[in-house]
C-alpha cells in the first residue's frame, strides 16, 4: 500500500500547526516538522532560539545541501514513517523542496496550503507561546509583529515559499474560530480517502 506524505504550506502563523495537531487526532499519522532541524542546531548550540539565528541557521542549511535541504534532510524520516503509516510533514518551505519531494513520492506527496492574512497571523504570533505553555520543541514560539513581517520577506525572497502554496491540492482558509477551519479538514480529508 502506498501511504500518503501530506505536506503542510504556508506562512508563519497560518495555522499549520493547528492542522497538523488536528490531523494526528482523526488519523493515526507519522509526523515530521521540517523546521525541526533549524530547532535542533540551535539546541546543540546552545542558544535560545531567536528569528536572527533561525534565519542564519536555515540559510547556512540551504547553503550547505541546496534550497532542498530541509526536503532532502528529512528524506529518511519519511521513508521509515511511510512503511507504516500516512506521514503528516509540517513546514514545507522552498518550491526546490516541493520539486524534490514531487519526483520522489509522485502521486503519494499531497500539498495542502493554510491561508490567512499577515495582519491575522501576527496577532496570532505575537502570545503563541503563551497560549500552548511548555513546548520543548518549540513548535509554538511566539513573534513580534516585526519579527514576523521579517521572516515573511525573507522566506518569500530567500526561500522560494510562494511556489509550494500556488501549487497546493488543496487551500484551507484560516480566519474563523478552529470549528471552521476544522470542518474544511475534514472536507480534505474525504476528497483524500473517499
Amino acid at each position: 500500500m502506498n501511504h500518503k506524505l501530506i505536506c503542510l504550506v504556508g506562512m508563519c502563523g497560518a495555522g499549520k500547526s493547528e492542522v497538523a495537531d488536528y490531523l494526528q487526532s482523526k488519523r493515526d499519522f507519522g509526523f515530521v516538522r521540517f523546521g525541526q532541524l533549524t530547532l535542533d542546531v540551535i539546541k546543540e548550540m546552545g542558544e535560545k532560539p531567536n528569528e536572527a539565528l533561525e534565519k542564519k541557521i536555515r540559510e547556512d542549511l540551504r547553503k550547505k545541501h541546496g534550497m532542498a535541504a530541509f526536503a532532502i534532510l528529512n528524506i529518511p524520516k519519511f521513508d521509515k514513517l511511510l512503511k507504516k503509516s500516512d506521514v503528516i510533514g509540517d513546514g514545507l518551505y522552498s518550491w526546490e523542496e516541493y520539486l524534490v519531494l514531487k519526483e520522489k513520492y509522485g502521486d503519494q506527496l499531497v500539498i495542502i496550503a493554510t491561508f490567512a492574512p499577515p495582519l491575522v497571523r501576527y496577532a496570532r504570533l505575537e502570545n503563541r507561546a503563551t497560549k500552548h505553555g511548555a513546548d520543548k520543541n518549540l513548535r509554538y514560539r511566539s513573534f513580534t509583529a516585526s519579527e514576523a513581517a521579517s521572516r515573511d520577506k525573507a522566506e518569500i525572497e530567500n526561500i522560494h515559499k510562494a511556489g509550494p502554496i500556488a501549487m497546493a491540492d488543496f487551500t484551507l482558509i484560516n480566519t474563523g474560530k478552529l470549528p471552521e477551519l476544522h470542518k474544511q479538514i475534514n472536507n480534505i480529508l474525504k476528497e483524500i480517502y473517499g
